[in-house]
């Protein structure tokens, strides 16, 4: 038995364009007869006596006066002719009490063509050819492959007893004439009344044939060698059967698109939804509404006339809460059931949103709350120009398709705060204003669906740029890898060198001088490429035989073991010495990262702005501030010099902690300070690939350069880093700047953050960028007071201070 539930490709195709259209064609020859429903009565009432056996008798008689229905029939005008005699043998296959109500027909086998069918089939289904008409919802390269299989399916079953199982619904999808609206049909073939005639001997099929047949079922080329369309002919006829699934289509399909985010904020497709909700409630001028609710906001969707906004977040800024007491909307939401309102020109009482109705031409109409974990999120409405022409029996429906509507409102206002609140709370304002103008921008022009959201830059900002590294991290994580391969590649030679004892192969004694090899080559120095080259050798060359050695005796078992024991699980090599260092590394960053967030709480409170931090092999923490990120846009200098000086004292904070952790750390590490000053403001533009701001135009790209660069910054004339542990070093351009930042150093030298002279630096140019210069000046690390949090005061005392000088 075979079977056939995943092979085709779901999609849409027009029935008979399709088939007309197939280049591999129908390669088997088919021929409409009424034999085989004559020689089924035989069998099934040759001898029975009762009245319908003896109808069936006298139909048969009356078949056999007329030669040409008895032979196959090529001309179909041979069934108009004995147009009474053929419905009297139909009456056999369609029962009389349905017949009027069926999508029902008799094709020619495999052609699509009916000679007799229902009323209802030939209103509908039928074309003027007399060929089943209508989209199936299969990719149009299928529909003929499809029927191929049908074909190649009854000669398996017919000829050579292999059962082949279909379980694919092809669905036919028709407008109504009337209405215009699509309905859908789910399409059964009953082939009893078709028979194989095999043409010659019958083509052999072996097992193995058989075996390749399951895999390759749809290959047409193999059914072709395997079972040559010439060998065989079809003779009878298929009963088609058409059984109306509109509504379950319908559901299904609003399913399909509601769970993609774009189908409700979308013109196209919300006119698509429309659409079908249109079949599913068989209106054809029913015009769909959503609203959402966030906060006291309401957003709505517009009812889906065309060229109007179609959007479920256009025209936001027009509608509050208050803008619906007391309306139908509020109603409905009160009530917490669906509301309806046969006749709003009818109704007492209107609000004003109640006459926004009216004016959209609107008499009846259905609103129903949509609800998610128990609360309402929004409505749901389907109106109709027509008094009347939506009531209670619409309900049922109606309440099978809220749910799916309740996940796509929620969904979406998830997805638009999640575009918003992913982003820093101080500059929350200005992307929200973005985001719903271009969805409004897109729900007014579909032609615009794929428009961004608008370009947001923010001018005149203030940069405040710190820097904790740790400090020549690179060189010991190189150390830390080498020290493990050195480590492994050691256990590998004991493996060897003890399966060499046992066995005195040529083989394993060039292996162990290849494994020395490599841990010569890495003794001194770790190339690039080295830790790839080596893991690969390891694990092709050695532990692939482990498993053979491991039988040369108990030595050799136990070195093979020792091996396995020293890897870690995760990555299957040896990892302790990375491992201490990567802890290391990771306590460092983390502590200075919480440190951070824990004061920034308090420079929030001076004055808004927006800051984020970035870890790596340490944290670097960037601050912009200005009155162009502040929806109101109230900025004053005196809080760009509070949150300079923070920074400031923060870094030496920062200092301390990492100080007094590195003590504690399982391998010893040592964290340098810098601060970049720019006093220039510039404009930042904010990266929606990577989710975050960065400098916008080329003036303000060298900021971003030195920001790159600096910490590898030297000493004019010397070796020196400009960073050093227990230091902090403050990068400056102008003179100005380095002016305020000594105030600054002089009054944190009061407070005993600072101590020792201040040392200014002239610092060897870097590619692209010259004059840079820094002062440098030493922590206090022995000093309790840093390790408080940073008072208010302090900051009010310093910034005062600076502002008089």
């Amino acid at each position: 038995m075979l079977s056939l539930s995943q092979s085709f490709q779901p999609g849409s195709a027009d029935l008979q364009a399709a088939l007309h259209g197939d280049p591999n064609g129908f390669p088997f020859k088919s021929e409409l007869s009424l034999a085989p429903l004559l020689a089924f009565w035989a069998k099934k009432f040759g001898d029975d006596t009762s009245a319908k056996g003896t109808f069936v008798r006298m139909v048969r008689e009356q078949v056999k006066q007329v030669p040409e229905l008895m032979a196959p029939i090529t001309d179909l005008g041979v069934i108009d002719r004995h147009r009474q005699l053929v419905e009297l043998l139909m009456a056999g296959i369609f029962a009389p009490a349905f017949f009027e109500q069926e999508f029902s027909a008799v094709l020619v086998p495999f052609q699509l063509k009916s000679f007799y069918a229902t009323p209802p089939f030939n209103h509908l289904l039928r074309g003027e050819d007399g060929t089943l008409r209508g989209r199936v919802n299969l990719d149009p390269s299928m529909v003929g492959a499809m029927r191929r299989f049908f074909a190649y399916a009854l000669v398996l079953e017919r000829v050579y007893g292999v059962d082949l199982i279909v379980d694919y619904p092809l669905i036919l999808t028709v407008p109504d004439p009337e209405t215009g609206l699509d309905r859908h049909f789910k399409m059964e073939f009953d082939w009893r009344f078709v028979e194989v005639k095999p043409v010659g001997a019958i083509p052999t099929l072996p097992d193995e044939m058989r075996r390749r047949l399951r895999r390759d079922l749809l290959d047409p080329d193999l059914l072709r060698e395997v079972l040559p369309p010439e060998r065989f002919v079809f003779q009878g006829f298929t009963i088609f059967r058409g059984i109306e699934v509109t509504d379950q289509e319908v559901l299904s399909s609003l399913e399909r698109d509601l769970i993609d985010k774009e189908s409700i904020v979308s013109s196209t497709r919300f006119r698509a939804l429309q659409a079908k909700l249109r079949t599913l409630f068989r209106r054809p001028e029913l015009r769909f509404g959503l609203a959402a609710l966030d906060g006291d906001q309401v957003l709505v969707l517009n009812y889906g006339a065309e060229g109007e906004q179609a959007c479920i977040f256009a025209d936001s800024r027009h509608h509050t809460v208050a803008e619906f007491r007391g309306s139908v909307y509020e109603r409905a939401v009160v009530q917490g059931r669906p509301l309806i309102v046969e006749d709003l020109a009818e109704m007492p009482d209107r609000k004003p949103a109640d006459e926004d109705l009216l004016q959209f031409g609107l008499r009846n109409i259905i609103v129903a709350p949509l609800l998610y974990q128990g609360r309402v999120i929004g409505t749901l409405e389907l109106g109709s120009s027509l008094p009347g022409d939506l009531d209670a029996t619409h309900l049922p429906k109606l309440l099978q398709i809220l749910p799916l509507f309740s996940m796509a409102v929620q969904r979406s206002m998830e997805e638009l705060n999640a575009r918003i609140t992913a982003i820093h709370p101080v500059v929350e304002w200005r992307f929200r204003k973005a985001v719903l103008k271009s969805i409004e921008h897109r729900a007014e022009d579909a032609a615009d669906a794929g428009v961004e959201i608008e370009p947001i830059v923010f001018e005149r900002i203030h940069p405040l740029y710190a820097l904790s590294d740790i400090r020549g991290s690179s060189t010991q994580r190189s150390l830390a890898i080498q020290a493990d391969l050195l480590t492994q590649l050691g256990l590998a030679r004991d493996v060897i060198r003890v399966a060499h004892d046992a066995k005195r192969l040529p083989g394993l004694h060039e292996l162990l001088y290849r494994v020395d090899k490599h841990a010569g080559n890495i003794q001194d120095h770790l190339h690039s490429g080295d830790e790839v080259s080596i893991i690969a050798f390891l694990r092709s060359d050695v532990e692939a035989l482990f498993d053979h050695i491991q039988t040369f005796g108990v030595p050799v078992r136990e070195r093979i073991e020792a091996y396995r024991a020293a890897l870690d699980p995760r990555i299957g090599t040896v990892y302790d010495r990375r491992r201490l260092f990567e802890e290391s590394v990771t306590r460092v960053a983390d502590g200075i990262s919480s440190y951070l967030d824990l004061e920034e709480q308090t420079a929030q409170t001076m004055f808004p702005h927006y800051f984020e931090k970035q870890k790596t092999d340490g944290v670097d923490h960037q601050i912009y501030v200005g009155a162009a990120l502040l929806e109101d846009g109230r900025f004053d200098p005196l809080y760009l010099k509070s949150l300079r000086l923070w920074q400031l004292m923060v870094t030496c904070g920062i200092a301390l902690r990492a100080h007094r952790l590195t003590e504690r750390l399982p391998l010893p590490l040592e964290v340098t300070h810098l601060v970049l000053v720019q006093h220039a403001p510039l404009a930042i533009r904010f990266r929606f690939d990577e989710k975050r701001f960065d400098v916008d135009g080329a003036y303000d790209i060298r900021y971003e350069i030195v920001k790159k660069r600096i910490d590898k910054a030297l000493v004019k004339g010397t070796d020196e880093r400009i960073t050093q542990p227990g230091k902090i070093a403050i990068v400056y351009t102008q003179s100005s700047e380095a002016h305020e930042y000594r105030g600054f150093i002089e009054y944190l030298q009061s407070l005993g953050y600072f101590t020792g002279a201040v040392e200014d630096i002239e610092l060897d140019d870097l590619q692209g960028v010259h004059g840079l210069r820094a002062l440098r000046v030493t922590i206090d690390l022995g000093n309790p007071r840093i390790a408080r949090r940073i008072a208010l005061g302090d900051l009010q005392a310093a910034t005062s201070g600076s502002s008089r000088n």
